[in-house]
């Protein structure tokens, strides 16, 4: 691609075969059209309906319940079960169709900032056309409001400004200069030259040469970008994915198993051993992990958007909580996005605003903040306190001002403005020209006035004020302007631009011109008066949000193409912490792919970076098995918030292509809610492994009552039509009850878990064996026990088993803290479920009809209690597991 910044503006229309009076020919447009085609954003081939749903039934887990709701109805024949089966695969296939259907498109988002209509010059006249009719070498007019309609080398600029934020970070708008000429590595954000497709004029004009269209603009890049980006599982799907490969596998190794065993023990009835097994692979499988899964996330969700985050895919609830590296960018995000005077600087003293806010200004202050408001063409609010409208920059004076009652209206009206010399970037400066005021702040030059009628203020870049000033007003009055006071000036200046700080300077002198047509006399032998200084504010929810992830080890790096000095500034304020060092764009270019892998573990801040450098970015720090969330609001954060593992957005200042690209939308543009949301993540992954952990131990529980029951005399301890009971509804409604826990203590004071461990890691496969064994041990020798009392041992066994799932359900609360410890009757949703199965179970005990569809037997009060106190055996172990624990935790 051509560095069109890198030419003059002669060279450029030359290159691009164009006049800049006249434009294009009839015959030359035609031409770049079938050469270039349409200035439009290509959007790749959408996925079919029919494909999205297919989708939904490839994942392992979700064909091994297919073939047990099969197994279940067509060869056991118990047609219910086998429907619920059914209904839960179809109801969690339908909600990630419906999801992935009706996700927002970024593409579209992207092809509304490219169809404005605009100006330009053809065949020797003005003419009005759709953006999408431009091709390289169309000379457009530039006006402030207009939408910039593709990527354009200036010709010729008068104050013009662009706000240039959603694709660079910038938070003001850049002012450009069509006579600069840029080197060919200038980042981005430094190619004043250029204007850029999708980005706004704010002031003046100009005109431009179209140098790219379509898919080759900056826009196009980043479109391409956001389309090359796949949709990767998340962990959450991976983990579940190798849960559903290790289940089946155990469901066919059960069956043959069985068969094995079934037929060493002399068992010739084929159609039995089948049965039998295929009853054991049903047991093994926890047919209610998907819907638990989806309920949990669902939840979380609700409650995510109760504290303004959005979730636009489900599945990404939970890949918040493993998150190991928060990627932001600065404008809007971590700042507020909105230019605030911090200080005011008056004979070398700095005054901050904050501090000024209930006391009364001395007269100098009030001159300087009277020249900002006045010398300035923000339309001021009406009252106190209401937002003005116009240039960030000059809206801050404004609202400065008003903060202590120098209202801009008043001012007016007092001292009226009677002319202008406009601000141009070449001198830096604007000075207008007022009435001088019998009352007010201006009056404090009345020593210096004489008889003259009018008051000259000017506001611009400090060095060029001062190059034309010869007085300089102090503590002490009005003095001569001498190298020493000069230099010092200029030394707080640089002082206060290496913290970030815009920094403005001031200047007046009183005037007979009313309504000067240059500026040779009227900007000479000025009085300096003072300096001012503003920033775009941290947020400050945003300090202790970043406090509290690093407690949860979670690093933040800021990532955004301002400038390096304000970018570490602003890190520093936030406590961003890192080694202090800044990595540019140009810095990141200079590097392969594995130096930057090796970068991204140490540096925490980048400046000047474009899209590209982005997504590379965060690229490099997946590589170094992170877990990646970006965060951004703007145009050019959109192929890292789709190439991050979870992307999220500003729902406020968030451009529709950042929203559509991402995974979370924040509505208040809090980044404090993205801890939330990082709490709110973890404490669902918990929910589902307590999930996982209850009900695989009671399937465990099952499968060796089932396999022992036969060396120890007890033909099918348990029947078809009792397992599916156990893992439906006295597994199924309790487990999901825990989806309803709230979170752990220690939540948000322990670091991520580790993206490569298993659902079974930190002791949950380990506690799944030992409790199951010990619940089927437990089952088994109450069975043993009354065997010799007629069939009511399998329906105790049966009873047991539920019993051992409920005591141990409510243990699985929590992973540490104690039965009454975490607060017992937080989760009341827990504590209903579990009395209703309990009134559920005691049902098919002793109601006739339930008895003859589950094939129990009543049991005495003497036989219950027996039932219900080899349960507690179960509860009391895992409460003393959990002791253990805690004492251990507590010795290190």
């Amino acid at each position: 691609m051509q560095a069109w910044h890198t030419l003059s503006a002669n060279n450029t229309l030359k290159e691009l075969e164009t006049d800049p009076k006249k434009g294009l020919s009839g015959k030359q447009v035609k031409h770049k059209h079938r050469k270039f085609g349409k200035n439009t954003l290509v959007e790749k081939s959408k996925k079919k309906p029919l494909y999205i749903l297919f989708d939904q039934f490839k994942e392992t887990m979700v064909i091994v319940l297919l073939l047990a709701a099969f197994v279940t109805i067509f060869l056991i024949g118990e047609i219910l079960e086998g429907s619920v089966i059914l209904v839960i695969v179809l109801l969690n296939a339908v909600l990630g169709f419906w999801q992935e259907f009706q996700a927002e498109e970024a593409m579209a988002a992207l092809k509304k900032l490219a169809v404005p209509r605009v100006r330009v010059k053809r065949d020797g006249r003005v003419q009005e056309l759709q953006a999408r009719n431009l091709v390289p070498g169309d000379v457009v007019l530039l006006e402030a409001g207009n939408l910039v309609p593709g990527d354009a080398r200036l010709i010729s600029s008068v104050n013009l400004r662009v706000q240039e934020s959603t694709l660079t970070g910038e938070a003001e708008p850049v002012e450009k200069d069509a006579q600069s000429i840029q080197e060919e590595d200038a980042a981005l954000a430094n190619r004043i030259n250029m204007v850029y497709m999708g980005t706004v004029v704010t002031y003046g004009r100009g005109e431009a040469v179209i140098t790219e269209t379509g898919m080759s603009t900056q826009l196009g890049q980043i479109a391409g970008m956001l389309q090359s980006v796949g949709d990767d599982k998340t962990l959450l799907q991976k983990r579940l994915a190798q849960l559903g490969r290790i289940l089946a596998w155990a469901a066919g190794a059960l069956i043959l198993a069985v068969a094995g065993i079934s037929w060493l023990q002399g068992m010739r009835d084929l159609n039995l051993i089948f049965m039998t097994g295929v009853s054991m692979a049903v047991a093994a499988v926890p047919e209610g992990l998907p819907a638990v899964v989806t309920i949990a996330l669902a939840l979380g969700a609700r409650r995510m958007l109760k504290k303004k985050a959005l979730i636009r895919k489900l599945v990404a609830v939970e890949t918040l909580g493993s998150v190991t590296v928060i990627c932001s960018d600065k404008t809007g995000t971590l700042t507020q996005n909105k230019m605030r005077v911090t200080q005011l600087v008056f004979d070398g003293t700095i005054y901050p605003i904050n501090d000024l806010s209930k006391t009364k200004l001395n007269k100098p202050l009030n001159l300087l903040l009277t020249c900002a408001s006045l010398c300035n063409d923000a339309v001021a609010a009406r009252k106190k306190g209401a937002p003005a409208i116009g240039d960030p920059t000059e809206t801050a004076l404004v609202e400065a001002a008003a903060e202590f009652d120098l209202l801009k209206n008043n001012l007016e009206k007092i001292s009226p403005r009677s002319g202008e010399v406009p601000f141009d970037s070449v001198r830096k400066r604007m000075t207008t020209v007022h009435t001088f005021p019998k009352s007010g702040p201006l009056t404090f030059l009345k020593q210096t006035a004489g008889k003259k009628s009018h008051v000259a203020l000017v506001k611009g870049a400090v060095d060029g004020l001062l190059s034309i000033s010869d007085r300089v007003l102090t503590s002490k009055g009005i003095q001569k302007l001498t190298p020493a006071l000069k230099k010092n000036i200029l030394k707080q200046n640089d002082k206060m631009a290496s913290q970030a700080v815009r920094v403005l300077g001031y200047a007046c002198k009183p005037t007979d011109t009313a309504n000067p047509h240059g500026h040779t006399d009227i900007e000479k032998k000025l009085i300096f008066i003072g300096l001012t200084g503003m920033v775009d504010p941290v947020r400050p929810e945003a300090i202790a949000a970043i406090a509290t992830c690093q407690k949860a080890g979670i690093r933040t790096v800021m990532i955004t193409g301002d400038h390096p000095i304000t970018a570490q500034s602003i890190a520093d304020q936030l406590g961003m912490g890192g080694n202090g060092k800044v990595h540019t764009g140009k810095d990141l270019e200079k590097m392969n792919n594995r130096q930057l892998k090796k970068a991204v573990r140490q540096v925490s801040i980048y400046a000047r970076v474009s899209p590209e450098h982005k997504m590379r970015l965060v690229d490099a720090l997946q590589a170094n098995g992170q877990t990646v969330s970006m965060t951004g609001d703007g145009v050019n954060d959109a192929p890292a918030l789709k190439s991050a593992d979870i992307g999220v957005s500003m729902g406020i200042t968030g451009t529709d292509v950042a929203k559509g690209a991402s995974d979370m939308v924040l509505l208040d543009d809090n980044f404090a809610t993205i801890v939330s949301a990082v709490r709110e993540g973890r404490t669902i992954y918990d929910n589902i492994r307590k999930f996982l952990k209850y009900i695989l131990t009671g399937n465990v529980g099952e499968i060796i009552v089932m396999l022992a029951g036969p060396f120890l005399g007890m033909p099918l301890a348990l029947f078809p039509i009792q397992i599916l009971w156990i893992n439906l509804v006295t597994d199924g409604v309790p487990g999901i009850a825990l989806g309803y826990e709230e979170a752990e203590s220690d939540t948000m004071a322990r670091p991520p878990y580790k993206t490569s461990e298993s659902m079974f890691a930190r002791g949950v496969g380990r506690q799944i064996l030992w409790i199951g064994t010990l619940v089927a041990a437990v089952s088994l020798m109450i069975g043993g026990l009354f065997k010799n009392q007629g069939q009511v041992w399998q329906t105790m066994v049966f009873t047991t088993l539920t019993l051992s799932q409920l005591q141990f359900a409510l243990s699985s609360r929590s992973s540490r803290s104690p039965l009454f410890g975490k607060g017992f009757f937080n989760n009341k949703i827990m504590i209903m479920t579990i009395a209703g199965t309990l009134l559920l179970q005691v049902s098919l005990l002793y109601i006739p009809f339930l008895q003859k569809i589950f094939r129990t037997m009543p049991l005495s009060f003497s036989q219950l209690g027996v039932c219900f106190a080899g349960s507690m055996i179960v509860l009391f172990a895992a409460e003393l597991e959990k002791w253990i624990l805690r004492q251990r935790a507590g010795k290190v």
